[in-house]
């Protein structure tokens, strides 16, 4: 009969041992430095949230608690011979620069799908021949998408051309797109909670001086972050193709981005004496707007705060400007060199996080 260890002798005895087990260098979407879980299968360690999707792929995984399970003395060592750094360089050789790795915060979709590309798909393995971007870029089928005026979710087929520089979608089987969308100004981040939906996606573009919003799903989990995998594909071809000489470090942070902010706030008009009306606020980094929508939903903004840098006279306040009278919850003034606007949080945790947000745009240089 094989020897069993104890969980903590496995901790002391990895520790122990010299070998690096480092959790974040494979699953840097946990970024857990301290992991209480192995595959013991794929000989790497992971976090409590990733265990779950490796337990529903027992084909490719299984997996043991270090603190709860007993370990075999031959599966001991079997993750001393490998260990996660092992798994980077087998399973992560040959990652696209466009190809999306998710951190701890992203939805459970991105997760699912970026382990199970690397680990029963095997996408990044040296031997495989990877797609150039302008080939990844293009991009033919159908989701389902949210109607801008009925709200319900239609089956509409979208074609994306990274060598034509435009994404299209359809509303008829027959005729021409009902959009044609530059990928110079295209983005997409995943939206689950806002959709309500497992595998939300919200699609944002410019079109006559103003932010369209596209809210679309699939049922396939795969699909929906192929079509988001795309979709940055074809920006990584636009922006390397338009900024050669830009670094790569510099380039990958602007393929895609997700909100800095959102949640509901409440505003006033510019005289600060109009009664105060919820609505949905974004806040925008990299546009550096703050916009605000009658609905989370809704395809375009009702308006939108400018938000520069702090030589230019901008700052954020927590409170209200002197005579400004506001319900008793915690506030915000935007001071911007046209005008104050005030904002009333749900909550002191709200506010604070507003508060950095905003902060983080400011210190932000402009970018030309």
């Amino acid at each position: 009969m094989c020897e069993a260890w104890p969980v903590h002798r496995m901790s002391i005895f990895t520790l122990a041992s010299g070998c690096v087990f480092s959790h974040v260098s494979v699953h840097s979407l946990c970024l857990c430095l301290d992991p209480e879980w192995a595959s013991y299968k794929l000989g790497i360690f992971i976090c409590l949230n990733c265990s779950g999707i490796h337990r529903n792929l027992p084909q490719i995984s299984k997996v043991k608690s270090l603190r709860l399970d007993f370990w075999e003395n031959d599966v001991i060592e079997f993750m001393k011979k490998h260990g996660n750094l092992c798994a980077k360089a087998k399973y992560e050789a040959k990652v696209p620069p466009y190809y999306y790795i998710p951190q701890f915060c992203d939805c459970l979709v991105l997760k699912e799908q970026w382990i199970r590309a690397k680990y029963e798909r095997e996408e990044f393995v040296a031997t495989r021949v990877c797609q150039d971007p302008c080939s990844a870029g293009s991009r033919e089928g159908f989701l389902w998408k949210r109607g801008r005026e009925n709200r319900h979710f239609r089956k509409r087929r979208f074609l994306l051309s990274a060598r034509e520089g435009v994404m299209k979608y359809y509303t008829k089987e027959f005729g021409g797109p009902k959009a044609i969308i530059s990928i110079e100004n295209l983005n997409a981040m995943f939206q689950t909670d806002k959709i309500q939906h497992a595998h939300g996606l919200q699609i944002t573009y410019n079109t006559d001086g103003q932010r369209r919003n596209l809210f679309v799903y699939h049922e396939s989990g795969k699909e929906i972050v192929d079509w988001f995998n795309a979709i940055r594909a074809a920006r990584y071809h636009y922006l390397r193709t338009t900024f050669p000489n830009v670094p790569e470090p510099e380039l990958i942070p602007r393929i895609t981005r997700n909100y800095a902010k959102e949640g509901y706030m409440e505003k006033t008009g510019p005289k600060q004496k109009e009664p105060f009306k919820v609505r949905w606020f974004c806040l925008d980094s990299q546009e550096r707007n703050l916009m605000y929508f009658k609905k989370p939903l809704d395809a375009f903004a009702q308006g939108q705060v400018l938000i520069g840098t702090m030589d230019e006279g901008y700052e954020v306040r927590a409170g209200v400007p002197q005579g400004v009278r506001v319900k008793k919850k915690p506030a915000i003034t935007v001071v911007t060199p046209v005008r104050e606007f005030v904002f009333i949080c749900e909550n002191e945790r709200e506010q604070r996080e507003w508060i950095d947000a905003l902060n983080g745009v400011i210190a932000q240089p402009l970018t030309g």
